[in-house]
C-alpha cells in the first residue's frame, strides 16, 4: 500500500485577461473571494465545496493555460513516487494559503498540482 493517496479534485485554476472583471463575474455567480481579489495576480473564489482559482494571464499568452489541483495525503511520498517513475515534478513546498504541494506539467503544458492541507499550527 503506498504512503500517499489522491482524494479528490480540490480546485480548477483558470487564466483570465482581466482579474477585476473576472472577480466581479464570479462574485455575481455567488462565489466569494477568500484569497487575492480584483487587483491581485491570483485569486481564490469559493462556494460550498467548490473552488475556482483565477490567474492573471501573461500579456499576449492567448489565454491558454489550465491547472487541475488534486487534494492528496502524503505529498512528500507522492513526490518521491513520481520521481521514481522518471517524472520531474517540482519539489514540495509550503504555500501561504495553507497547503503543501508539488506540481508537474502534462505534455500540453497544463499543470497538475498535488496539494495537501497543512495543519493550522504549521
Amino acid at each position: 500500500m503506498p504512503d500517499w493517496s489522491i482524494d479528490h479534485i480540490s480546485a480548477v485554476t483558470l487564466a483570465v485577461r482581466d482579474m477585476a472583471e473576472s472577480v466581479e463575474f464570479y462574485e455575481r455567480l455567488g462565489l466569494q473571494v477568500v484569497y487575492g481579489g480584483p487587483h491581485a495576480p491570483f485569486s481564490t473564489m469559493h462556494t460550498g465545496q467548490s473552488i475556482i482559482n483565477l490567474r492573471q494571464a501573461p500579456e499576449g499568452s492567448g489565454n491558454r493555460w489550465a491547472r487541475v489541483i488534486l487534494r492528496v495525503q502524503g505529498v512528500d511520498a507522492l513526490y518521491q513516487h513520481l520521481r521514481a517513475q522518471g517524472l520531474q515534478p517540482s519539489p514540495p513546498k509550503n504555500a501561504a494559503w495553507g497547503e503543501r504541494y508539488c506540481e508537474i506539467s502534462d505534455p500540453d503544458g497544463d499543470v497538475i498540482s498535488f496539494a495537501e492541507l497543512l495543519d493550522a499550527g504549521q
